[in-house]
Parts: structure tokens; sequence; C-alpha cells
């Protein structure tokens, strides 16, 4: 019997111990690469994504030359990176030294690491003959992004404590980058207040959406029951599992969040669901694919008009990844793309 290894599935951690490109820090991003616009956010003190999607617009789009809602004062003029062939990206891990295994491969440091490139070390699939050739290597699993994606919008919008990315150093970063004076701290003599974000629900609302999820019932085999999992009185949700957040990603946050929030924000959210429903679709055509690539790019800018920059980890940059210039047919030819689970 002969084998052949055609792809792998994964999440995005077990991503960079496959492909051996570190997806820790600025260059974590598996798609731009040494490319990228990253940065380390000044209070905060970790990378942000904030600012790295408006190259992958059009370049007579409208959100290019805004100079208000994104990076102050900042309008985009570059355009989205080029991608490394298999051949291409074979010769550059042809450059670094032999493969290391154990606990000694994460402590090897090739010249320009975090700096050009994110390399640890030469992965072994490399030595597969016909490995270059696959046009797609790595898969990175839909499920495990939606998971991410859900906690990082449910922790702020509901003000998890300890989870949110709206907090005060959050605010202070906030005052460095963007132009939104009305989320600035507010200092007095003797105290610092912190206004309330339009993307923050009000107590009352919190507990609302609390008290429905805890009588939230659904038919059977299509979720666990999430009513379970529902603290009222902490105002927190407990052991969240994967297929939990898939269903509460694509199905109840429009639910959950329509009437109480902003217009322009629940269009946001609502669109990011959607987005993740129909990728998941058992049917997809050319026109819908095409359609989706370029509405993702957009919900992503939406975000970043609403949310501060340390909302945008590695993670919630992923979604854009999935956008292809190839046609359905020819659709894998992505490295990186997202693993669609049945």
């Amino acid at each position: 019997m002969r084998a052949a290894l055609i792809w792998t599935i994964n999440d995005f951690p077990a991503y960079g111990m496959l492909s051996s490109w570190s997806t820790h820090g600025k260059l974590a991003c598996l798609y731009c690469m040494e490319n990228y616009k990253a940065f380390t956010l000044t209070n905060r003190g970790k990378a942000s994504f904030f600012y790295c999607h408006r190259c992958f617009l059009p370049l007579n789009h409208r959100y290019r030359k805004n100079r208000k809602d994104f990076f102050v004062v900042r309008v985009e003029k570059d355009v989205a990176s080029p991608r490394l062939s298999g051949e291409e990206l074979h010769d550059v891990v042809s450059e670094y030294g032999d493969i290391v295994f154990g606990l000694q491969s994460g402590k090897q440091k090739f010249p320009g690491f975090g700096l050009t490139h994110n390399w640890v070390k030469r992965s072994i699939f490399w030595e597969l003959p016909y490995w270059k050739t696959n046009p797609l290597r790595h898969n990175l699993d839909i499920m495990h992004i939606e998971k991410n994606m859900f906690e990082n919008i449910f922790n702020t919008v509901m003000d998890v404590k300890g989870k949110t990315n709206d907090n005060i150093k959050t605010r202070l970063d906030i005052a460095l980058y963007c132009n939104r004076k009305n989320m600035e701290l507010v200092y007095d003599e003797s105290w610092v207040a912190k206004p309330k974000a339009s993307f923050v629900l009000e107590k009352n609302a919190q507990l609302l959406i609390y008290k429905w999820l805890k009588s939230l019932r659904f038919s059977d085999g299509h979720a666990s029951n999430i009513s379970r999992l529902v603290n009222i009185e902490d105002c927190r949700l407990y052991g969240m599992k994967s297929h939990d957040c898939h269903v509460f990603m694509q199905t109840l946050i429009p639910l959950a969040f329509r009437d109480l929030l902003p217009k322009g924000i629940w269009d946001a959210l609502t669109e990011i669901s959607h987005f993740f429903k129909n990728i998941c679709s058992s049917k997809l055509n050319v026109d819908h694919i095409e359609r989706l690539q370029t509405n993702i790019i957009e919900t992503l800018c939406k975000l970043e008009m609403i949310f501060p920059p340390s909302f945008f980890d590695s993670m919630e940059h992923l979604p854009y990844i999935y956008r292809s210039r190839q046609k359905l047919e020819d659709r894998s030819n992505i490295d990186g793309c997202i693993h669609l689970n049945g």
C-alpha cells in the first residue's frame, strides 16, 4: 500500500508546529509573513493586527481614504502582498538549518527571527518530494477560529471582567492610535473615569441576555444545552465548547444583540456571523465565493471602526485569510485556507 499526505487540518497554534512558522508575535500571519503591518501596543504590550485589512480592499474603495475611523490620519495606499508558490516557499525554507525535534527545536533562533521571518526550523514535511507541488498544505479548522472570534466578541460586548478588550490600558492605546475622543479616559484630581463604549451593553441588557440564554432550548442534535453553562449571578458563561461557540457564532449572535446594540455595530456583528454560516454551507458556487471574499474584508474594516486596537489579535485577523483569487474548482490553491467541517 502507498499513501500520500494531502494536507493537515489543525487550529492556529498547531499550524505553527506543523509548518514551522511561529504563529506568535507581529509576524504571526501566515498570509502576510514578512510583509506584516502588525505592531505592538504601547500599553497592552501585545501584537495588534489593527490596520491590517484595508490593503486588501480595491484601490478605489472609500475606506482606504478614511483618516478618521481607522489609524489616526493614515491613508492606505498599499496593496496586498503576493502569495509565494510552493516552489518559492521551498527555496526559502531550504536556506535554514537541519530539522531539530524535541525541546531544543523551539530554542534555536535563526538570524532575523521576529524581524524578517518567523521560521523556527525546517519542517520535515518538506522532505516529501511532492510537498512543494501540493496546492494546499495546511488547513485551519473553522470551529477553532469561530470559538476564538466568539469569545473575543462576547466578552468585550458583555464587559466580562478579566476577559474584555476594553480596559484602562486599552483606552490609553486608543488615545495614541485612534481619533476617538469619546472613548478617551477622563481625568480628575483624584480619579480616572472610563466612558462607556458604544459596543458595551448596559448591565440590565447584559442580564437580559443571560436570562434569555438560560431559558433557551434547541432541537435534539442541534446543540448542547447551553442553558447549563449560564451563571446569571456571576453574569458569565462557563465551559463553552467549540461546537457551542460554533452555534452561537452562526445563529445566536444576531438574535442576542438585536435591538440592544446600535444598528451599525449590530450590522457588523451580523455580517461576521453570516460569513461563518455561509462558508460552512454544503454547497457554494463561484459567484458566492467571490462575494464572500469581498464582503469579509469590508466586514473586518467595519469592526476596526468599532472596536479598539487590542481587539484585533491574530485570531481576529484570520477570517480574511480565507479570501482567494482562484475559481471555485481551484479554491484549494490557498495555503492555510479555512477547513470546512462537515
